[in-house]
């Protein structure tokens, strides 16, 4: 039985919105193992003055948590923006075989907007990745909150 993206996508999105009130840039991922969520995430860079407090990487480390085990083999991670190079490495080196993204990230995105690390021909590990899931919502998201931030 397929995956219900839009579902596990919604999930991010809340997650997002939590960075959102937080007033962090409003990114927030999912990881889903056996239709279970089994790490959230969002943004907390701003909260924790820690660069790596990336929505992906928040998720990553409480499924890893909870999986007890580095290896996310049988996982899917959505995030509500295209991973930056950091977050990329980091579903690689977790062997997380799935990721669905909403909206494209042209200045930092390593699904092959900015750069392309995911599906690198050098590597040796792959991901499959589902681009635009939710797009139209994370996309109007993080326009609000450039659009409140500039307005300040």
């Amino acid at each position: 039985m397929q995956p219900d993206h839009h579902h596990y996508m919604r999930m991010a999105l809340e997650e997002a919105q939590k960075a959102y009130q937080r007033q962090e840039v409003p990114i927030g991922a999912v990881v889903v193992q056996d239709g279970e969520v089994i790490g959230r995430g969002h943004n907390l860079i701003e909260t924790l003055q820690d660069p790596t407090a990336h929505a992906e990487i928040v998720a990553i480390t409480a499924a890893s948590h909870a999986a007890a085990s580095w290896r996310l083999d049988d996982t899917a991670l959505y995030t509500t923006l295209e991973p930056c190079p950091m977050c990329a490495g980091a579903i690689l080196i977790a062997r997380i075989p799935l990721l669905v993204y909403a909206a494209r990230d042209p200045r930092y995105g390593a699904d092959g907007s900015a750069l392309q690390v995911l599906n690198n021909r050098n590597l040796d590990i792959r991901t499959e990745v589902i681009a635009g899931v939710g797009e139209k919502e994370s996309g109007s998201l993080l326009k609000q909150f450039f659009k409140n931030i500039r307005q300040k």
